[in-house]
C-alpha cells in the first residue's frame, strides 16, 4: 500500500521552486553527468532541427535522459531551435509531437512558422536566436503564450529588470557561463554568406574565430592577424544574486558540444553558488535531492578562452580575447634556464606527467606541449616537454590542461540523492514501514507475520535500523530511521530488506504520479508586433512565418538570407562588442582618432569587411555592425 501525496499539493509545492539551474547535454552521458551534478534541467539537441547540427540525438537516447532526468523532478528541455523551410515544418510539427508523447518538458524553438501548425500544448521556449533584446519584444512572446524566453546575453542587468517589469508571467533564462557569440544571437549572416552555412540554420562555422587584420580607408593597416571578433567565455558565477534580484529563473551553461568532465565540473560550481545566493532569498532550486561529490569543482581548469561577465555591467571590462581563440589556461611561472631537452620553471603550482602547457611563441602564437617528467631542482621544477619547440628563457607558461584534477573528476563523480526519512511501525497483524522524501511524498509497505519479541532487544533494534537504511543503488538517501514499536521485535533480515525495497519501489512510483507536470499553449491572435516591417534580419524562412507576422500587423516581409539572397554590401553581424572599445580608440576613452574611417577587417582571403559604430552618449548603447 502507499498514500501519495496529491499531485495538486506535490504541484502547488513544486510552484514555490522556481529557480533552476539549466544545463547542456551533448548526449546522454552528458545528460546524466549534468543532472548527477545538481542541475535542475537539461537543454539537449533533438534528432534534427537543433542550432548545434552535432549535437543531435536520437529519441531512444532523449527517452532514456528523461526517465533518469524526472527521477529527480529535473526538466528536460528539446532543441528544435533552427529557420525551417516549407516543406520542414511538418516534420518539426511530428518530432515535436513526439516528443511531448515522450513526456518532454519543453521544446526550444526559433521560427515562428511553426505557431501556425497544430502542435501540442507543451511549453514553448523561446530560443535567444529569436534576439530577445527589448521589453517590447519579451511582451509581445508572453502575450502570444511563449511559456519562457532566453534572452539576449549582451543585456545588462538594469535592461533584464526593464524587462521583467513590462512582463508578468514568462519565465526569464539567462545564459550564464560557457562560449560567447559575438553577434547578437539570430542576427548573423556572416557565417552563411562567406560559405553557405547558417547559423540560424544550426551550421555555422564561426568566422568570429578567425584572423583579421584591421585597416583604415587609406589602406593602412593597424593590426595583423589578430582574433579581433573572438570573444572571451561568460562568467557570471559572482553575479548570480544580482540576477536573481533582477528577476531571472532559470541560469543557463552554455555548451552542447563539450564533454561530461567539462559539465561535471562547471554545473558543480554553479550548483554551489546558486545555493549560497538562493538561501538568503528563502529560495530553492526547482527539483529534488542532494549531489555530493569528492573534487573541488574549478572552472579555470576546464575549457575556457578567459572569462568575462560580457555586459552585465556595462563596459568596464573588455570582453575580447583577441590574441587567440584557443584556451590559454592558468598562469603558473617563467622559464629561466633552457637545455637542449629540458627548461627549469619557477612556479609555486605542483605539476604532473600528463599536465598540459600552453605559452605564446616569438611570432606571438599560442604553442603548447605535454609534460613527460617533473623533477624538483632548487631553482625550481625541471621540466620534460614532449616538445621544447618555441621554449626560450622568460617564456611565461600556462597550464590549460591538470591532468589530476581531470582523473579526479572522472574517477569520482558525484552522486545524487533524494533525502528520506524510514518509520517502521506496528500494525495488527505484523509491521509496516513507511517513507517520506523531502518534497513531501510518502509511500508504505506492510509484513504480514506473526510479532515475535527479540530475545536480544539491542541487537534487533540496531539490525532493524541497519538494514532499513541501506538504499544503495536507490535514488534514495536515508536521513533517519525511526522505530516505532512498543518493543524489539525478531525479524530476519531478508525480511527487512524485501520490506525497505517494495517501500522504496512504491515511493518511486508515488513521486512519478506526482511529479509536477506543466503545460501551456500558445494563443492565436493579433497582438501588434512591435515592429512594422522586417528585414531578412528577421529570419523570415517560410511562408507560414509570413502569415505570422502578417496576422500580428507587420506589413513588409523581406525574406531571410537563408532564402538565398544577395548579401553584398549588406549588414551581416550585429554587435555590442566594438573594436575601438576594446583596443582603447573610444572617444569616451579619450582617444584621439589614429586612423581614417571607415574602418575594415581583412579576412586571410583579402575579401574586406566594412565596419560601421554606432556610437552614442550613453557608452552601454554603443555598438558595431559588420557589412559583406
Amino acid at each position: 500500500m502507499h498514500a501519495p501525496t496529491s499531485p495538486a499539493a506535490a504541484a502547488h509545492r513544486a510552484g514555490d521552486r522556481t529557480t533552476e539551474l539549466l544545463a547542456p547535454a551533448r548526449d546522454l552521458a552528458c545528460g546524466i553527468a549534468a543532472i548527477n551534478a545538481g542541475a535542475d534541467a537539461i537543454y539537449i539537441g533533438a534528432p534534427r532541427f537543433g542550432a548545434r547540427s552535432k549535437a543531435g540525438n536520437t529519441l531512444e537516447d532523449i527517452a532514456a535522459l528523461l526517465h533518469h532526468a524526472h527521477t529527480y523532478w529535473a526538466r528536460v528541455y528539446v532543441t528544435v531551435n533552427t529557420l525551417l523551410h516549407d516543406h520542414e515544418l511538418p516534420h518539426a510539427v511530428d518530432l515535436i509531437a513526439e516528443l511531448d508523447a515522450m513526456g518532454a518538458d519543453g521544446v526550444i524553438i526559433q521560427d515562428v512558422g511553426l505557431l501556425e501548425c497544430d502542435l501540442p500544448s507543451i511549453p514553448l521556449i523561446a530560443s535567444t536566436q529569436m534576439h530577445n533584446f527589448t521589453p517590447e519584444r519579451v511582451k509581445f512572446l508572453e502575450d502570444i503564450g511563449f511559456h519562457r524566453v532566453i534572452l539576449a546575453r549582451e543585456l545588462n542587468l538594469d535592461e533584464i529588470r526593464s524587462i521583467r517589469d513590462a512582463t508578468t508571467a514568462i519565465e526569464l533564462e539567462s545564459f550564464v557561463h560557457g562560449a560567447l557569440c559575438v553577434s547578437y544571437s539570430g542576427q548573423c549572416t556572416m557565417s552563411y554568406a562567406v560559405g553557405g552555412r547558417s547559423g540560424n540554420r544550426g551550421e555555422c562555422a564561426q568566422p568570429c574565430r578567425r584572423r583579421y587584420s584591421l585597416m583604415d580607408s587609406r589602406g593602412v593597416t593597424h593590426l595583423k592577424g589578430r582574433y579581433l571578433l573572438s570573444l572571451r567565455d561568460m562568467n557570471r558565477i559572482a553575479d548570480l544574486g544580482a540576477l536573481l534580484d533582477a528577476g531571472v529563473t532559470s541560469f543557463k551553461i552554455e555548451g552542447r558540444l563539450k564533454d561530461a568532465a567539462y559539465v561535471t565540473t562547471v554545473v558543480s560550481a554553479y550548483r554551489q553558488a546558486l545555493d549560497d545566493a538562493l538561501v538568503p532569498r528563502h529560495l530553492r532550486g526547482s527539483s529534488s535531492g542532494r549531489s555530493e561529490s569528492a573534487f573541488t569543482p574549478s572552472l579555470q581548469k576546464v575549457f575556457n578562452r578567459g572569462f568575462t561577465p560580457y555586459f552585465l555591467h556595462g563596459r568596464a571590462l573588455s570582453p575580447g580575447a583577441i590574441n587567440t581563440p584557443k584556451m590559454i589556461g592558468e598562469a603558473i611561472g617563467a622559464v629561466v634556464a633552457v637545455t637542449d631537452r629540458t627548461f627549469i620553471l619557477r612556479t609555486d603550482v605542483e605539476l604532473h606527467s600528463g599536465d598540459g602547457l600552453s605559452f605564446f611563441d616569438s611570432a606571438r602564437e599560442l604553442s603548447g606541449t605535454v609534460i613527460n617528467g617533473v623533477r624538483p631542482t632548487a631553482r625550481g621544477l625541471e621540466i620534460t616537454p614532449n616538445s621544447m619547440d618555441g621554449i626560450r628563457i622568460g617564456t611565461e607558461c600556462f597550464r590549460n590542461h591538470d591532468h589530476a584534477f581531470q582523473a579526479e573528476v572522472e574517477a569520482h563523480p558525484p552522486e545524487r540523492t533524494v533525502g528520506i526519512t524510514l518509520t517502521l511501525s506496528e500494525t495488527e497483524t505484523g509491521l509496516r514501514l513507511q517513507a517520506q522524501d523531502e518534497d513531501g511524498i510518502s509511500a508504505a509497505a506492510d509484513l504480514e507475520q506473526g510479532k515475535s519479541p527479540a530475545q536480544k532487544a539491542a541487537q534487533a533494534e540496531e539490525t532493524a535500523r541497519r538494514q532499513l537504511a541501506k538504499t544503495g543503488g536507490t535514488p534514495f538517501r536515508c536521513e533517519l530511521v525511526t522505530l516505532d514499536w512498543s518493543r524489539p521485535y525478531f525479524v530476519p533480515v531478508s525480511q527487512l530488506n524485501e520490506l525497505r525495497r517494495q517501500t522504496l519501489d512504491r515511493l518511486t512510483a508515488a513521486r512519478a504520479q506526482n511529479r509536477p507536470i506543466r503545460r501551456s499553449a500558445t494563443a492565436r491572435n493579433d497582438v501588434p508586433y512591435p515592429e512594422a516591417s522586417l528585414s531578412y534580419r528577421g529570419n523570415v524562412l517560410n511562408a507560414k512565418a509570413a502569415a505570422f507576422y502578417r496576422r500580428h500587423g507587420v506589413a513588409t516581409i523581406e525574406p531571410a538570407a537563408e532564402s538565398g539572397i544577395d548579401l553584398t554590401g549588406r549588414q551581416v553581424m550585429s554587435t555590442r562588442y566594438c573594436i575601438k572599445d576594446e583596443l582603447g580608440w573610444c572617444p569616451h576613452q579619450g582617444s584621439q582618432p589614429r586612423f581614417a574611417e571607415p574602418l575594415f577587417l581583412v579576412d586571410d582571403t583579402g575579401h574586406r569587411y566594412r565596419l560601421r559604430f554606432r556610437c552614442s552618449d550613453y557608452p552601454d548603447q554603443c555598438g558595431m555592425d559588420i557589412d559583406y
